[in-house]
């Protein structure tokens, strides 16, 4: 896990080492950062957590819906050496869409015009 004044260092300061290697010597310097580039940090974590989520969310319904697939996440049974997956695709006012790998913000897209 993180601290509360380990998330507020990584947000508000930057921290560069010059000189030394693999972090031993050399001397460190810190600045802190504007609010603007604070809150560019915080936007990125968010959408950076938010897509963790969504690509968990998304391992976990695959996991589910593949019914005997098994860890891989492909269908057990003969083929031309390929296994087909389970998926779910996403119908918006602009069609059927199915992509090899559904991010985020392709939800976000689809959620908003809908």
């Amino acid at each position: 896990g993180i601290t509360k004044e380990g998330l507020n260092k990584a947000l508000c300061y930057y921290e560069i080492t010059i000189g030394g290697r693999g972090g031993k010597g050399g001397e460190t310097h810190q600045k802190v950062l504007s609010q603007e580039q604070a809150e560019k940090g915080i936007l990125a974590l968010v959408k950076a957590t938010y897509g963790a989520l969504f690509n968990h969310l998304v391992a976990r319904v695959n996991a589910s819906i593949a019914g005997d697939a098994g860890a891989g996440g492909k269908a057990k049974g003969k083929g031309r050496g390929a296994a087909k997956g389970a998926s779910i695709g996403i119908l918006d006012i602009f069609g059927f869409e199915s992509f090899l790998v559904n991010s985020f913000e392709q939800l976000c897209i689809n959620y908003c015009n809908g």
